[in-house]
């Protein structure tokens, strides 16, 4: 996904508040979401939340400048996974990140359901 950095994500110098790498990664989960798996959420009636995000900040972005977010599957488990998500500024990784994702149902963690697991795989992908 490719992503547009705006006035809203600067400092007052153009360059990109470290949190906004962290708002970019989750506007490409939600849009996977929203895009590819709804109708398996509706079903399950559970939802994700990240438990743990290790971040490496490589170099910095700019007002304007286009980002692509890039993101795979790097372990599957039976409650969590984990994602990476990379943002490339061209070809030059900027960032990269660990995404440790917990499924959750009536606010404990809970087994996924095959379906969800699938999609996953299949969405996130390592291309």
């Amino acid at each position: 996904m490719k992503i547009r950095v705006y006035y809203e994500d600067t400092d007052a110098g153009g360059v990109v508040y470290h949190s906004r790498y962290l708002n970019f990664c989750e506007r490409v989960r939600s849009e996977a979401f929203f895009d590819k798996m709804p109708e398996i959420f509706d079903k399950d009636k559970g939802h994700f939340l990240v438990s743990k995000a290790e971040c490496k900040f490589l170099k910095s972005a700019k007002l304007g400048d286009v980002l692509e977010v890039k993101s795979y599957l790097v372990e599957l488990k039976k409650a969590s996974l984990i994602l990476k998500q990379e943002i490339f500024k061209d070809s030059e990784k900027i960032f990269e990140a660990n995404f440790t994702l917990v499924f959750v149902k009536n606010s404990k963690a809970a087994a996924m359901s095959e379906d969800i697991k699938k999609a996953f795989a299949s969405v996130f992908a390592k291309s």
